[in-house]
């Protein structure tokens, strides 16, 4: 079995850059403490680092 990441938003998005909103956002996530799981890959791990600052993350 792949392993997945949990990603949960845990910072608004509000007066942050519009790319970063667009990455949060193609990550699924739509509102604080949102949680969404995805595959662990190197495109998504890259999302993440891009808003690390902004969302938590969990290896499940």
């Amino acid at each position: 079995m792949a392993n997945k990441l949990r990603v949960t938003q845990t910072k608004s998005v509000i007066s942050q850059p519009k790319d970063q909103k667009a990455t949060v956002r193609a990550l699924g996530l739509k509102r604080m403490r949102h949680t969404v799981e995805h595959d662990d890959n190197p495109v998504i791990r890259g999302m993440v680092f891009k808003v690390k600052h902004l969302v938590k993350v969990e290896e499940i």
